[in-house]
Order: C-alpha cells, then structure tokens, then sequence
C-alpha cells in the first residue's frame, strides 16, 4: 500500500493532493451535516423561547418556517450576510421580544411550524 503511494506522490503529486482536499472538504460537510443533524433532532431545541441571542434563522429552525416568513413577521429587510441578533433587532426597531414571540407563536399556529 505504501509502495502505491510513493508511486502517487511521484508521478501524479497534483492529482494526488487534489484527492487529499477532495477527501478533507467531503469529512468537513459530513462531520457538519452529522453535528447540525443531531442538534436540531433534539427536541429541547424546538420551539424555545425566544432570547436574546437568537438570530431570525435561528429562530425559523427552531419554529420550522420558512427564512422569508420570519423575515416578514419581525419586519426585516432582506439583508443578505448581516447576522442581526433578535436584542439588535428590538433596539432598532420598536417590537420588544415580547411581541416577537407573540407573532413568532401566531405564525407557527398557521404555518403549522414546530417541528413536533
């Protein structure tokens, strides 16, 4: 086996490292998609409460909507790769985190989100 790999390394060292990378992206996404997979499949993060620290994906994960449909019901723009938290969304607007999570309730009654 090492013998093949010297072989490898010799004559073909590009297409030896650009299988290396293949293999290194491949185990980044699966070791992603395992640690997201188990997160989310834990019920404990369902439907929380909403804080402070949540971001509107977060929250639209939680509730099982749709990003557009959180987007709308907390009145935010379509800013892409603008992580706002739900405190600097409050500070910039007049909804406390009261009432976000009055509409966050009322929406996930109608989309019938939750992920119960």
């Amino acid at each position: 086996m090492l013998t093949v790999v010297r072989t490898f390394w010799r004559k073909h060292r590009l297409l030896l490292l650009a299988f290396i990378a293949a293999i290194a992206v491949t185990a980044f996404f699966a070791v992603r998609l395992l640690v997201f997979t188990l997160y989310w499949a834990d019920p404990d993060h369902r439907r929380q409460s909403l804080e402070d620290w949540m971001t509107p994906r977060y929250v639209a994960h939680s509730y099982n909507l749709p990003h557009d449909v959180v987007r709308e019901v907390l009145e935010l723009d379509a800013e892409e790769g603008k992580r706002r938290t739900l405190a600097d969304i409050a500070d910039a607007s007049d909804l406390t985190l009261e009432e976000m999570q009055r509409r966050i309730d009322e929406t996930a009654r109608v989309h019938g989100g939750g992920g119960d």
